[in-house]
Formats: structure tokens, C-alpha cells, sequence
């Protein structure tokens, strides 16, 4: 195992459990009321928790070991099997060359991680009204069936040691996830993080209904400060959930991270213009859900395109993030408080399917590996962005079908043991006092 690429990793866990808390807790916070400050914190930081003790338990077993094309089996409960005993070694998990390899608990680990932030992706979209309760019990069963097969269904394939000719090909591929098999492509997760939690929120706005007051009271963020500084910390730990998806520290980490710091920037930009143009001004909160935007628009495509790829979907990605937070929003009616859907569900799909063109090595895009027994790339000639595009599409409906049916299901499912909403009273006087007993600010 190298020492390299295990450190490697370790730092890009570390990066994302930065952009996790605190980095989307105070982007969150920071939109919403002063009264429900804490509250989110805590929807937040105790969801990613919650996760974590999830996965250590059955997430990553469900998630990443041999079973069906849609879920994994049982053979890593409770982690087992990742100390061999015998030998006096830590089990070996594949990365993406072969005869590499880095521990399976690092990135179990790193794995854990985005499983933690996309279940807490979703507090932002019923942010202030929602039960705590209520909340824990949704992420439990939405992990669980939408979360954990997805995620199988995208990532997970028998690793590039397995195909060892051209005789065991179809019986490896077989093996592996749903999607994996479609030949998607998705470098760090625009269907399993951002899509798969992006519908899971806009169902739940539906299902919990509007704010008490939404559309007639004053609803401003309390305070862009935070707001700028959790979506810096997001785009600083975005790093590691980008680059570190390679699973090495090498070329197409260096890519991953390249792209995702100019893409980044180009949606900062993007947003800015399109606000200016439509507004007449560019606004700070505009520009922090810009540099969003291009986070989540590069994430599916960063280790994916070239350069020049990346910089062509962060500029469009901060304009249909704009888009998707001003007139989406009003089309779909929802009250996705803190726009879970219009940034993450528009900039994810976006993503997806620009992923297929600037894959292109016609395009800029270093293309897909055509036969892991020689590890062979599909050459110019042979590339077809519309096949391509059409499998990204494929992916992205049934990411969105899959969350969809798991999401409405396990609100139902809430909202009948425990019921989902707070009470208008509780809802007016705010969450941080009536749900947690303390406030964000002493006055």
C-alpha cells in the first residue's frame, strides 16, 4: 500500500469532514433567520454524525461490497474483515490503477464522509420548520434506500486487478453497480451528492409545506458574514472531496484539483454577471452561491474534462444556478428555504451530462478507460459525446426517480410515527429556543 496516496487520503477526509462542519453549517446558518441559527448547526453537525455511525455500522457494507446491482452485502458490518488477524495486516481497498492500492478503512473513511454531507445537504431545503426528531429519523431510512444502493449502483465494480483478461470481463462487470455498468461516468458525485440529496430536499419542501409567513414576512438571511466564510470553507474542502476521489495522489488528482479550483471561479463570475445583468447588482450572497454552484457542477466532471471543459461548465453553472434559484424556484412553488434544488439538483444535473461532452478527448477531455485489462483509453475517433450524454441522462433519471420514491416514502413514513413540522407557535417564536433550549445570540 503506499504511504503516498494513504496520506493522501487522509487529508482529503479531513478536507471534507472541513466542509461539512463547519463549512455548511455556517452556509446554512448564515441564510436563515437569527432565531433558527442553531438549529440548523445542529441538523447539520448531528445528521453528519449520525451518518458516520451509519456507515460504520451497515452503510459501507451495503455500499461498497459484492451483492446485486443495487445493493451491497453484509460482509463488512460493523466493519469486519478490515484487520486480517492472520497475516498481521490491514486489509487492501483498489484504487483506480492497478497494483495500487490504499487501506480499505481509509477509504471507508473518505467514503464516509460523502455519505455525511449529502444527508446533510437536504436540512437546507426545510430548514426552520422541521421537527429535529423528525429530521434524524428521515436521514435513518433515506441513508439506508437511497443514499446507500445509489451509491452502490454508481461506484462500486470489482476494482482493476480483477479483470485479468478478456475471459472475465462480463463476469466482473456483472458484478458491479447498476449504473457502473451503464458506463456512467462520476468522478466525486453529481448523482450519489448532489442530485440524490437535491431531490430528497425539494420532497421534502413539498411534503413539509411553506414557512409560516413565506412570501409576506421578511425571510433575509441574518447573516452574510457566516454565509461567505461557510462557502469559502466549502470551496477549500471541496478540494479533498474532488482531488481525493481519485484515490491517488497523482495525474488526475492534479486535474481534479485544477478544475475544480477554475471551474470554481468561473461560476463566481458567472453568477455575478447574470445577477448584475438581471439585477443591476452583484451581491455577496450572489457571488457565494456562485462559487456553490461550480463546486457542484465540477464535482461529476473534475478528474472527468480538461481545463477548458471545466471553465465552460462553472461559467454556465453559475448562470443556472441564478436560473434555478429565481425562476425555477417559482415554477416548482416549493419553499426549498435555503435552494437545495435550484444550486445542487440544477448545477448537478448540469454537470452530469456536460461531464459526457468535455470527456470528449476531442474536447480538451482525457476520455474513459474502453478495456480495464490493458487499463486502454477509448481513443478520439471512437468517442461519441452523444452515447456518452445519453448514458449521463440515463444516470441522472434514475438518480432522480430512485430519491424520489425513497424520499416521499420515508417522509410519509415520518410524518406518520412522529409528524414532521413543528408548531406554527414554535415555528414563530423559532427552533433554537423551543427545540434546543438556547440561542445563537445574547442580546
Amino acid at each position: 500500500m503506499n504511504k503516498g496516496d494513504t496520506a493522501w487520503m487522509m487529508v482529503s477526509t479531513l478536507l471534507v469532514i472541513l466542509m461539512t462542519v463547519p463549512g455548511l453549517a455556517l452556509f446554512y446558518g448564515g441564510l436563515v433567520r437569527s432565531k433558527n441559527m442553531l438549529s440548523v448547526l445542529m441538523q447539520v453537525m448531528v445528521t453528519f454524525s449520525l451518518i458516520v455511525v451509519l456507515w460504520a455500522v451497515y452503510g459501507y457494507s451495503l455500499a461498497f461490497t459484492e451483492g446485486n446491482a443495487f445493493f451491497g452485502g453484509f460482509d463488512r458490518l460493523f466493519m469486519k474483515g478490515v484487520w486480517d488477524n492472520v497475516a498481521g495486516t490491514f486489509t487492501p481497498a483498489a484504487t483506480f490503477s492497478k497494483g495500487v492500492y490504499i487501506p480499505e478503512i481509509v477509504f471507508a473513511a473518505f467514503q464516509a464522509t460523502f455519505a455525511g454531507i449529502t444527508c446533510a445537504l437536504i436540512v437546507g431545503a426545510f430548514a426552520e420548520r422541521a421537527k429535529f426528531s423528525a429530521v434524524l429519523l428521515f436521514m435513518v431510512i433515506w441513508f439506508t434506500f437511497s443514499y446507500a444502493p445509489i451509491a452502490h449502483m454508481v461506484w462500486y465494480w470489482m476494482g482493476p486487478d480483477a479483470y485479468t483478461g478478456a475471459e472475465v470481463v462480463d463476469a466482473m462487470n456483472a458484478k458491479a453497480g447498476f449504473i457502473w455498468q451503464m458506463g456512467a461516468l462520476d468522478f466525486a458525485g453529481g448523482t450519489v451528492v448532489h442530485i440524490n440529496a437535491a431531490v430528497a430536499g425539494l420532497v421534502g419542501a413539498y411534503m413539509i409545506g411553506k414557512r409560516v409567513g413565506y412570501g409576506k414576512e421578511s425571510m433575509a438571511p441574518h447573516s452574510l458574514t457566516l454565509t461567505m466564510v461557510g462557502a469559502s470553507l466549502l470551496w477549500v474542502g471541496w478540494f479533498g472531496f474532488n482531488a481525493g476521489s481519485a484515490l491517488e495522489a497523482n495525474g488526475f488528482a492534479a486535474l481534479a484539483f485544477i478544475n475544480t479550483f477554475v471551474a470554481t471561479a468561473a461560476a463566481v463570475l458567472g453568477w455575478s454577471v447574470g445577477e448584475a445583468l438581471h439585477k443591476g447588482k452583484a451581491s455577496m450572497l450572489g457571488a457565494a452561491s456562485g462559487a456553490v454552484a461550480g463546486l457542484v457542477a465540477i464535482t461529476p466532471a473534475a478528474g472527468n474534462v480538461g481545463i477548458g471543459g471545466a471553465l465552460v461548465i462553472g461559467a454556465i453553472s453559475g448562470f443556472a444556478g441564478l436560473w434555478g434559484v429565481s425562476g425555477l424556484k417559482k415554477m416548482l412553488g416549493a419553499d426549498d428555504s435555503l435552494d437545495v434544488f435550484g444550486v445542487h439538483g440544477v448545477c448537478g444535473i448540469l454537470g452530469a451530462l456536460l461531464t459526457g461532452v468535455f470527456n470528449s478527448p476531442n474536447l480538451g477531455g482525457p476520455s474513459a478507460v474502453g478495456d480495464w485489462v490493458t487499463v486502454g483509453m477509448i481513443a478520439p475517433d471512437a468517442y461519441s459525446i452523444a452515447s456518452q450524454v445519453w448514458v449521463q441522462a440515463k444516470a441522472v433519471a434514475i438518480t432522480v426517480v430512485w430519491s424520489g420514491v425513497v424520499s416521499l416514502i420515508a417522509y410519509k413514513v415520518v410524518d406518520m410515527v412522529i409528524g414532521l413540522r413543528v408548531t406554527e407557535e414554535e415555528e414563530r417564536e423559532g427552533l433554537d429556543i423551543t427545540t434546543h433550549g438556547e440561542t445563537a445570540y445574547n442580546k
